[in-house]
C-alpha cells in the first residue's frame, strides 16, 4: 500500500481547455429582453422607380423613401442622371423637338404645304456653325422653320458639295431640301450659277431661284431685277408670269436695325406681306445665324406662300450670307 502514489482527481475535458486557453477579449452577448414594439397595419407599397423593375440598385435611393443622403445622385454607371428640365442642360443630350400637329390632306394643295394653309407668319432660324468660323471651311446651311408657338414646321438643309461651296462661296449654286416631321422631302429649291463678271443689267447675270413642290414639279420662280439702289425681285408662277414683287430697303446691311423686304402687288399699291431679317446684335454682324420673319395673309394661295418662303432664302444668300475668313498660306 505504501507504493501507491496519490494522483489528483480527474477533471472534465471542458474545464481543462478553459484553464489552458487565454480569455476571449470579445464582449459577452447582450442579455435577451422582450420588445415592446407592436407592429401596425401594413402601409402602401412604394412601386419601384421607372427603369428598375427589380428595385433600386445598391447606392441609389428612391425619392419616395427617406434616406441618409436625400440629395444623392449617381455620378456614373449606366443609369442616367436626371435634372430639372431647362435648369441644368446635360451635354450630348438631345433636346426634344415639338412639331406642329400634322394637318389633314387638302384638295388642290401640294402635299406637305397643308401646314402653310393654317399659318400667316413663320420664322426662319439659321443654325450657327462655330466650326465654320474657326476653320474657315464653308459648310452646308441648315434652317429651322417654326410657327409663333415655337413648334417646328419644316427643316431646310442645303445639299451642295464641298468644292462648290468653298470655291464659289456666296455665289455658289445650291439645292435646298425642305422636309417635314416625317422626314419626307416636300419641297426643293434650286439656284443655278450665274456669272457676275459681266454687266449687272445683263439678264444672264441676274440671280434666280426655282421652287418645286413636290420635288420635280415647278410651282414658280423668284427672279432678281436690276436696280441701282435697292433689292428688287419678282415672284413668278410656273409659266414665269409675274405675280408679285419684292422690294427691299436701300441699304440691306443696316447695323442695329431690321431689314424689311416688302411683298407688294405688281402695281405696287397693295401690301401683301413682308420678309424681315431680324437684327440679332453682334451675332448678326459676325456670324451666319440669321433670323427671318415672314408674314403673308392667311387666305393667300398656298403656292404663293411657298414662293414668298422661297424668296427668303435667295435674299439670305445674296445679302446676308457671310463666308468664313480664309486663312492666308
Amino acid at each position: 500500500m505504501s507504493d501507491v502514489v496519490p494522483t489528483a482527481p480527474e477533471q472534465p475535458a471542458g474545464e481543462m481547455e478553459n484553464q489552458t486557453k487565454p480569455p476571449d477579449p470579445r464582449p459577452d452577448a447582450p442579455p435577451e429582453y422582450n420588445s415592446h414594439f407592436l407592429p401596425g397595419p401594413p402601409g402602401t407599397a412604394v412601386p419601384p422607380p421607372t427603369g428598375y423593375p427589380g428595385g433600386l440598385p445598391m447606392g441609389y435611393y428612391s425619392p419616395q423613401q427617406p434616406s441618409t443622403f436625400p440629395l444623392y445622385q449617381p455620378v456614373g454607371g449606366t443609369h442616367p442622371v436626371r435634372y430639372q428640365p431647362g435648369k441644368y442642360p446635360v451635354p450630348n443630350q438631345s433636346v426634344p423637338i415639338t412639331w406642329m400637329p400634322g394637318p389633314t390632306p387638302m384638295a388642290n394643295c401640294p402635299p406637305g404645304l397643308e401646314y402653310l394653309v393654317q399659318l400667316d407668319n413663320i420664322h426662319v432660324l439659321q443654325h450657327f456653325e462655330p466650326l465654320e468660323m474657326v476653320t474657315g471651311f464653308e459648310t452646308n446651311n441648315r434652317y429651322d422653320i417654326k410657327n409663333n408657338s415655337d413648334q417646328m414646321v419644316y427643316i431646310v438643309t442645303e445639299d451642295t458639295d464641298d468644292f462648290t461651296r468653298n470655291a464659289y462661296r456666296t455665289l455658289r449654286p445650291f439645292v435646298l431640301r425642305v422636309t417635314d416631321c416625317m422626314g419626307r422631302e416636300i419641297m426643293t429649291m434650286q439656284r443655278p450659277f450665274r456669272c457676275t463678271c459681266c454687266c449687272f443689267c445683263c439678264p444672264s447675270a441676274r440671280q434666280e431661284l426655282e421652287v418645286q413642290c413636290p420635288p420635280g414639279v415647278t410651282i414658280g420662280f423668284v427672279a432678281e431685277h436690276w436696280n441701282l439702289c435697292r433689292a428688287v425681285y419678282s415672284i413668278q408662277n410656273e409659266k414665269k408670269e409675274n405675280v408679285m414683287r419684292v422690294r427691299g430697303p436701300c441699304s440691306t446691311y443696316g447695323c442695329g436695325s431690321d431689314s424689311v423686304f416688302e411683298v407688294k402687288s405688281l402695281d405696287g399699291v397693295s401690301n401683301i406681306g413682308s420678309i424681315i431679317r431680324k437684327w440679332n446684335g453682334l451675332l448678326s454682324a459676325m456670324a451666319d445665324a440669321d433670323h427671318f420673319d415672314i408674314h403673308f395673309p392667311l387666305g393667300l394661295d398656298v403656292k404663293m406662300k411657298a414662293m414668298i418662303f422661297g424668296a427668303c432664302f435667295l435674299i439670305d444668300f445674296m445679302y446676308f450670307e457671310r463666308s468664313p475668313p480664309q486663312r492666308s498660306r
